[in-house]
């Protein structure tokens, strides 16, 4: 970081307006109400807008939505789909096509669109034409505005256009890489993220996206997010492929001094897996969009994490200097691990976040709450500065998401590939299973005997074993837990092989 100067918790957020309110910017936007003329825009363009927005106080006005938007259920929400046909550069042959997202449901705020080429913006423009609204009454108003919107590209197969990405709801946003279908999101900005006081969601006020080139598989999408606490212009550079890869620059202009900031946050859903499935009567063997946090700290430790459905909200932190990276994996890649025909997790995406440079002194933090099923994404995790972020600074990171099966690179250490847990064979403890293979496991001799070593915050640990799985090729950790009168224990596990790690560092919080 270098210093220059849950579903449900949408609905909070979703009640944010998106008009621009900074006097200094006023010039920009009322440019583009006028009429069709273009205005010039560039990155450092859309910073001095944020810069000049975050000296003003920040005011929400109210939003405007004719009754049957406001009202409509989620079933309803997407009947209103934009045609195809209407989509932006589809005559144009170009690597890239938009569609938009009409307002309504909980997506009321009006979001500014403009579409950038030559260095020159201009303003979408409204039109009930763009969409199909099934059978439904087309709105009365022609200055409606937009939700959002969504980049296809030919990302599994040339004659097709697949959606690759999706812009809707707050900061939120998704993308999908070859093969892959929607899971987990990420967010421009967290903040407040598990504070009892509340978590505010910022809010991406208008975008501006770059017309593709021709012949090039990349797109850019420029981003003015507003808080009560902050603006922030963001830049995404996105390139679809077997991995998605979003570069990503963003400068916050902290209005206050901000405590509790999440950079680069990655939301999820975790219900249950053989590892943390106590009162799920569900047929399934599992069911989540990611079953572990991965971290590669500054010393280049590679720490996994499997993901929890608590009984009560937790907060895990995992503090750390210059993060070579961190992000919410799916690993299980088998239909078998979750058997589901409909959802089909196995194809869910990791994300991966590559910082680039340094961040200096600060924590990955990782939010678990409660859930009963699989509609709520309970799971948060991002990288929280050590110092707060003052108020009229200016700060930027700039950082890679990884859209992916798996995080890039080629580990040197084994990865743990399964984790499960059941009651041990003596009274009052608990066995834990993992398997891990790959890196320095594959290349162990024959004769190899490494050691598990396993730490506890509380009770005993007893019975340590690593053996070689025949069936996988890998190994086969376990070891028992007896926790005694503890309510909670932290785990720590590691595979050594003459002195060094050969897997990653398991992590692993057990609750009674």
């Amino acid at each position: 970081m270098t210093t220059v100067n849950r579903r449900d918790a949408l609905l909070a957020a979703l009640s944010l307006s998106t008009v621009f309110l900074a006097e200094e910017t006023a010039h920009i936007s009322a440019a583009h109400a006028a009429g069709p003329e273009e205005t010039r825009f560039d990155a450092g363009l859309l910073r001095e807008m944020a810069r000049s927005l975050a000296q003003q106080p920040y005011k929400a006005p109210p939003e405007s939505l004719p009754k049957p938007l406001a009202e409509l259920s989620y079933d309803q929400y997407r009947n209103i789909r934009y045609r195809p046909a209407q989509a932006l550069w589809r005559a144009d042959g170009l690597p890239f096509q938009m569609q938009l997202f009409h307002r309504g449901f909980l997506y009321r705020p009006r979001i500014e669109m403009y579409e950038v080429a030559g260095g020159m913006a201009r303003p979408l423009r409204y039109s009930t034409e763009l969409f199909d609204f099934q059978g439904m009454d087309r709105p009365a108003q022609e200055e409606m505005g937009f939700a959002g919107f969504r980049l296809h590209g030919p990302l599994n197969r040339p004659d097709y256009y697949d959606e690759v990405c999706a812009f809707l709801g707050a900061s939120y946003f998704r993308a999908v890489a070859r093969g892959q279908i929607y899971g987990l999101s990420a967010r421009g900005l967290a903040i407040g993220t598990a504070d009892p006081k509340g978590e505010e969601f910022p809010v991406f006020r208008a975008f501006w996206v770059e017309r593709p080139r021709e012949g090039v598989n990349a797109i850019n999408v420029h981003a003015l997010l507003d808080s009560p606490s902050c603006t922030a212009a963001f830049r995404f550079a996105i390139r679809p492929g077997r991995d998605t890869v979003f570069d990503v620059e963003a400068t916050v202009f902290p209005r206050v001094d901000m405590a509790a900031p999440g950079i680069a946050p990655l939301t999820s859903m975790f219900w249950f897996s053989p590892l943390n499935r106590d009162g799920r009567d569900d047929w399934r063997p599992a069911v989540h969009d990611s079953d572990g946090l991965l971290m590669l700290s500054g010393r280049g430790e590679r720490l996994w994490r499997p993901l929890n459905n608590p009984r009560d909200l937790q907060v895990s932190v995992f503090g750390d200097a210059n993060p070579r990276g961190f992000g919410l994996m799916q690993r299980r890649r088998d239909f078998a691990a979750y058997e589901d025909l409909e959802a089909r997790y196995e194809k869910r995406p990791s994300l991966w976040v590559e910082p680039i440079g340094d961040w200096g002194e600060g924590a990955v933090h990782l939010v678990e709450i409660p859930t009963q099923g699989e509609i709520h994404d309970n799971i948060v995790a991002f990288w929280r500065p050590k110092e707060p972020l003052k108020a009229k600074g200016e700060y930027r990171y700039v950082y890679r998401l990884h859209w992916c099966d798996e995080a890039p690179g080629n580990p040197e250490t084994g990865r743990i590939l399964a984790a499960r847990s059941g009651a041990a064979a003596a009274q009052g403890g608990r066995l834990f299973v993992l398997e891990a293979q790959g890196g320095a496991l594959d290349a162990l001799p024959a004769e190899a005997k490494p050691e598990l070593a396993v730490t506890a915050s509380r009770g005993e640990i007893r019975n340590p074993v690593a053996q070689r799985n025949p069936e996988t090729g890998g190994w086969r950790l376990s070891f028992e837990l007896f926790p005694a009168d503890a309510r909670e224990v932290e785990l720590r596990a590691v595979l050594k092989a003459n002195g060094e790690a050969a897997a990653e560092t398991l992590l692993y919080r057990w609750t009674a």
